[in-house]
C-alpha cells in the first residue's frame, strides 16, 4: 500500500487505470453495490477497482473479481465491453481538508462477466448489493451516471 500523501499526489497528477465489471446473473439482472468510499460514495455502482503497478491485466482481473465478488473469475471468461473515462470532482481522501482540492480521473476498461455461482459478496467497497434489470437501473436516481453509461 502506498503512503496516503504519495497516493494523493498520484491521484492529483495522473489518471488511474481501472476495471469495472458488468456482473450478470442467469435472470439477466446486473449486480450493483452501494459505494462506501469516495468517489461515487452513496451511489449504486458496478463492482471494480484499480490496476496496481506491475500487475498484469490477468492478475488484476483475478484479484479484483476475488476482492469485489468473493469469487475469482478468469479474464478469459469475460467479454470486453469497452473503454471509458470517469472524471470525479473528489477523491478517496476528500473527507480530509488537505485533500479536498484533488479530483480523480479514471481510464476504465469494462468487462461483462457471468456470476457462475451464488458467491458471498464481500462488504468492503460496498455496504449492500442489489440486482437490477438494465431498464430499472437506468431509471434509478441512486445509480451513478457512470454505471448507467454502460447500459445506454
Amino acid at each position: 500500500m502506498l503512503d496516503k500523501l504519495v497516493f494523493a499526489g498520484i491521484i492529483h497528477n495522473t489518471p488511474l487505470v481501472s476495471l469495472d465489471f458488468l456482473v450478470e446473473n442467469t435472470k439477466g439482472e446486473f449486480l450493483l453495490g452501494m459505494r462506501t468510499n469516495r468517489p461515487a460514495k452513496d451511489y449504486w455502482f458496478v463492482p471494480g477497482g484499480r490496476i496496481l503497478k506491475n500487475e498484469t491485466l490477468d492478475e488484476g482481473f483475478n484479484r479484483l473479481t476475488k476482492t469485489e465478488l468473493g469469487l475469482e473469475i478468469s479474464l478469459r471468461h469475460a467479454q470486453y465491453h469497452g473503454l471509458y473515462e470517469h472524471f470525479y470532482p473528489d477523491n478517496v481522501f476528500a473527507d480530509e481538508p488537505e485533500f479536498q482540492h484533488i479530483s480523480t480521473h479514471y481510464i476504465v476498461n469494462v468487462f461483462r462477466v457471468k456470476l457462475p455461482a451464488q458467491a458471498e459478496l464481500p462488504l468492503r467497497q460496498h455496504n449492500a448489493y442489489k440486482w437490477f434489470m438494465p431498464e430499472q437501473l437506468l431509471q434509478d436516481k441512486q445509480v451513478h451516471e457512470y454505471s448507467k453509461w454502460y447500459f445506454k
